[in-house]
């Protein structure tokens, strides 16, 4: 069995110990993500956006999409928060809803308002 790691080099990879997505068995396993990059927004629909963002480049370079999507977990401090994400979940996965299951947690910083982890079919 081949395996693909596919790495973001975000700086908690190194600290934690993981890779954004692995490739393994017709499936794409991408770690539970955060809002990335340089200037993360505040608000929780902004930090959706972006996590979602990092997802959809991993699962490209894993040759998928949000349409290959089976399942997604998303983790959150404030459950209340979580109904000002539907509209862009719902735009993300549009006809191929996956599986899911929310979780309402403390994440990595207390800056993080949501962190998705999804697995993918490969096409």
């Amino acid at each position: 069995m081949t395996i693909k790691r596919i790495s973001s080099g975000g700086e908690y990879e190194a600290k934690v110990g993981y890779c954004r997505a692995v490739v393994a068995k017709g499936f794409v396993f991408v770690a539970g993500t955060c809002a990335q990059g340089d200037d993360i927004p505040e608000d929780i629909v902004g930090q959706c956006q972006s996590a979602l963002d990092a997802i959809g480049k991993a699962l490209a370079e894993a040759g998928a999409s949000f349409a290959d999507v089976v399942r997604v977990n998303y983790y959150l401090p404030d459950m209340s928060e979580f109904e000002l994400c539907w509209p862009l979940l719902v735009e993300t996965f549009g006809a191929n809803p996956p599986a899911a299951t929310v979780t309402e947690c403390n994440l990595i910083t207390p800056k993080d308002r949501i962190e998705i982890e999804v697995t993918a079919a490969l096409p």
